[in-house]
């Protein structure tokens, strides 16, 4: 029984008449090109739009879909698997559960013309505000801002005097009020368009911010859901989607592939065969561990419980161990790729780039597991964590 599976539409629901199976299709063959371009052009994203990408977690009082962690998760990986880029920009989907932190008003002014609303933010380092009557008068420059050229909102974090506990405050406007400095040049994650935004005196209404991570306004499970380990299990989930692809690219590439050498097919040789099974061993448990997690926070909240710091440390703590795992078989299946591997365009060394960059980022690195273990040790947790 897959556990994954809540009712028998599940699996289909984002796969209504076959598009989305159309569109991963269209988004694995031009995967070099988004990697050109460094961005993800704007008619995949009109795709995701399509898809329900940016819907799925809006609430049903906007028009949105309100699915379940696991659901959307699960289609952050399919596309991963087609292309890390792609699934990296699409994982922003989730923006809707902490936008669900701007006041009511505010909201029915973002989904006044319907649920598929596209947001990119760069939230850190917050940068000094102005408060400014009913207002802050915003200016900086933020780095990391992935998925803004196809974004139509963008929000910015600041630093505003007085305010304290940790968590930063977002601004939030219009995608023509920001400039794009297009400095994202990566070897990894290339595609998504991770530029540097930038704004100069631009007023942002106070009920058009908010606190990153703070209490929502719309009651649902899903915005009950630790968002910030949900903003984290969404960028780890590239990287098993892009592993799973790294491992299915050695599979074919095993069962074809001789050597110059004269050494048997790939899929013969004893120490190929011992990478490949510790390989699948590796990423099936850290896959496990990550969805299984999922579901038992889940549960409890749909059981009308509260989800205690123990058990969002537990969802942070199995997204750290899946992209650091995820890192580890895609570096497994490029060294089988042998010296193909390394041209630049390999997949192989594709999937290890980008999941060596997902990897790294903060909210996945190594440095967590440090974190997670102060918190099951009761020594408590650092601002932001869990």
């Amino acid at each position: 029984m897959n556990m994954l599976k809540e009712n028998p539409s599940a699996a289909d629901l984002f796969s209504s008449g076959g598009f989305l199976e159309e569109l991963l299709v269209t988004i694995r063959n031009r995967a070099l090109e988004f990697r050109s371009l460094r961005r993800i052009p704007d008619d995949i994203i009109v795709g995701f739009q399509k898809a329900g990408v940016y819907r799925a977690l809006v609430c049903r009082r906007f028009g949105g879909m309100e699915v379940s962690p696991m659901m959307f998760l699960e289609l952050i990986e399919k596309i991963a698997h087609a292309d890390a880029s792609a699934g990296w920009v699409a994982s922003f989907g989730v923006s809707a559960t902490y936008l669900a932190a701007l006041p009511i008003p505010t909201l029915e002014q973002i989904y006044r013309d319907g649920p598929d609303v596209v947001f990119a933010g760069a939230i850190f380092p917050p940068q000094k505000a102005k408060v400014s009557a009913d207002g802050f008068l915003v200016s900086g420059r933020w780095p990391y801002a992935s998925g803004c050229p196809g974004a139509s909102l963008i929000g910015v974090g600041i630093a505003v005097d007085g305010e304290s506990g940790g968590l930063p405050r977002t601004a939030v406007m219009p995608a023509s009020a920001v400039h794009i400095d297009p400095t994202w040049n990566t070897i990894g994650l290339a595609g998504t368009g991770s530029h540097d935004v930038v704004v100069e005196d631009v007023f942002v209404p106070e009920d058009w911010t908010f606190i990153r991570g703070g209490k929502p306004n719309i009651e649902a499970p899903i915005y009950d859901y630790p968002s910030l380990g949900l903003a984290a299990q969404v960028l780890t989930v590239v990287g098993l989607g892009c592993a799973s692809r790294a491992l299915d690219e050695v599979r074919e590439m095993a069962a074809r592939r001789r050597s110059i050498t004269g050494a048997p097919t790939m899929a013969d040789r004893p120490y190929v065969q011992a990478v490949v099974g510790e390989a699948e061993a590796k990423l099936a448990s850290a896959r496990a561990f990550f969805y299984d997690t999922t579901v038992r926070t889940w549960s409890l909240l749909t059981q009308g419980d509260v989800v205690s710091e123990e058990d969002a440390n537990r969802v942070r703590l199995a997204a750290t161990h899946v992209a650091q795992e995820a890192f580890e078989v895609a570096r497994m299946c490029f060294t089988l790729g042998g010296i193909a591997a390394v041209q630049t365009d390999h997949i192989l060394g594709r999937c290890f780039q980008d999941c060596a960059v997902v990897a790294q980022h903060a909210f996945m690195a190594r440095g967590n597991y440090e974190a997670a273990g102060r918190v099951s040790l009761g020594r408590g947790g650092r601002p932001g964590y869990p």
